[in-house]
């Protein structure tokens, strides 16, 4: 028995630590991609998509203050709403963030100058700004934090009115966006549009991707093997119940079990190499709610 609680203790001691150093990968590539994102393709196209990244490209073409100092002062005033709605351990995650954030696109401006755009193609630069700042918005989100500014206002609509991120980050930069037509020209303020609808169904696809698993329905004689496998290596829950095959009439076991996409290959050959003969269906689920997952 002791033992046991001790292997368990270990166990979660184990993925909590490896919990830690995914969001922490996940949180640093999110803020590398989306500073690169901005800085070389969004502010020298004068795309304000909304946040406090298009507030910044426009006051930067407004003042002789630059864009990255703008975003780095608006991103400080924001924390502060971040802290009094989201609560401390969120605050302190938004403050690296967005410090970070606001730092590398200081650098970048400091060591990698950028007068015009890279290209004379705004449309592919759209792209390729609307991919990097989705994907790194995306992966940050994943990790319950924000990069600051009107992404706070995002995560707070999300917890008090229960929205997704990608329709309250449309509410809140709509207006910012919208803006790009009078301080910019046309052609800006519908590329600034036509980015802003493109990041909110990029983010919430990218999220729901990250956040879908792979459900299992295992039909087997060596149910003892698979399950200790489930348990003991992918550290997932397993239910169990016997069944009857109305063409064999004869009882097996019935598994259910819930594993997340990378796990999800590895738990299909074992299962092979176990049971050859065992009966295996696996669907898609877009989200899972309970120990080992998501928890709200």
């Amino acid at each position: 028995m002791k033992n046991s609680l001790f292997r368990y203790k270990n166990t979660v001691k184990g993925v909590y630590g490896l919990s830690k150093i995914r969001s922490f990968i996940l949180i640093n590539g999110g803020i590398i991609l989306l500073s690169v994102g901005v800085y070389f393709f969004k502010i020298p196209n004068g795309f304000s998509t909304g946040g406090v990244t298009g507030i910044g490209t426009i006051l930067g073409k407004l003042t002789p203050i630059t864009s990255g100092i703008w975003i780095w002062i608006l991103n400080i005033a924001l924390l502060v709403v971040g802290f009094i709605f989201l609560g401390k351990d969120t605050g302190i995650k938004t403050v690296y963030c967005s410090m970070a954030y606001s730092g590398l696109i200081f650098l970048f401006e400091k060591f990698i100058p950028l007068s015009h755009p890279l290209s004379n193609q705004p449309f592919l630069e759209l792209v390729y700004a609307m991919l990097l700042t989705s994907i790194g918005s995306a992966m940050i989100f994943y990790s319950k934090v924000s990069s600051g500014g009107t992404d706070i206002l995002a995560l707070i609509l999300k917890k008090y009115l229960k929205i997704n991120v990608g329709k309250a980050l449309l509410c809140v930069d709509f207006i910012v966006a919208a803006s790009a037509f009078i301080v910019f020209d046309i052609q800006t303020g519908l590329f600034s549009l036509l980015g802003l609808f493109a990041k909110a169904f990029i983010v919430d696809s990218v999220i729901e991707n990250m956040y879908s698993c792979k459900y299992f329905v295992i039909i087997t004689n060596k149910p003892q093997e698979i399950s200790e496998y489930i348990i003991n290596e992918l550290h997932h829950g397993v239910t169990s119940q016997i069944a009857i095959g109305e063409y064999t009439r004869a009882n097996r076991t019935m598994i259910h079990t819930v594993c997340k996409k990378i796990e999800a290959i590895r738990l299909r050959e074992k299962i092979r190499s176990l049971d050859p003969s065992a009966f295996i269906i696996i669907t898609n689920s877009s989200e899972v709610l309970g120990r080992g997952f998501r928890s709200e």
